[in-house]
């Protein structure tokens, strides 16, 4: 979009807007996806009898955190490279998005983990699933400039309150409100369930 000289429909730099709603978004994707795939790289490890597969979770989340947040710093890089300010003018408000997305990704991740556990073509379905999100989750457009029943009906999907939560770092004149308790709702809801789901489903078919 910036090489074709387009327009950013927010600010004057279209490479920091679409940074604003990819970085969240793909966070969450790149989380939820690998995190499943503790079980399937890793489940060997098992064979020793001190590691469990919850080890195997919690062993995947540490190392999707930290990828995240290198990701960021590269991110950043590119940004100064291109000329960009990549510094919020709210920081704690962006990134508090930012560890949102990442939470959301680590709830749906343990979620994943226990689907996969009795349906493993989820792994490839999921890739689908994921890629929806990406495209209706505000990540190229305004969703607020959507109808209104449109827009109400987006709001649900927490990513996209989750990329306005973290534009509204970038952006105080965005003009929308974020549904935080919803949104942290569904972060610690999520991986409550996926944990309940890995001491009761995954551990039975293990």
């Amino acid at each position: 979009m910036a090489f074709r000289g387009m327009p950013s429909p927010l600010g004057d730099s279209v490479i920091l807007f679409i940074a604003t709603g990819a970085v969240p978004a793909l966070v969450f994707q790149y989380t939820s996806r690998e995190a499943m795939k503790a079980i399937v790289s890793s489940k060997p490890l098992t064979y020793y009898p001190q590691v469990k597969l919850f080890d195997l979770i919690v062993a995947r989340f540490i190392v999707e955190a930290v990828k995240g947040f290198t990701g960021l710093i590269l991110i950043f890089f590119i940004l100064v490279c291109f000329g960009v300010d990549p510094i919020p003018d709210e920081p704690i408000m962006a990134v508090g998005g930012y560890c949102a997305a990442l939470l959301l990704g680590l709830g749906i991740g343990a979620i994943n983990v226990g689907i996969l556990s009795f349906f493993p073509g989820w792994q490839i379905g999921y890739i689908l699933v994921t890629i929806t999100f990406y495209l209706t989750s505000g990540v190229y457009f305004l969703p607020q400039f959507m109808p209104p029943q449109i827009y109400e009906i987006m709001k649900w999907n927490p990513m996209v309150q989750i990329i306005e939560w973290v534009r509204l770092g970038y952006y105080t004149q965005l003009g929308v409100n974020v549904d935080y308790l919803y949104v942290l709702g569904m972060g610690f809801g999520t991986l409550t369930l996926g944990l309940i789901m890995e001491r009761t489903l995954v551990r039975r078919l293990a």
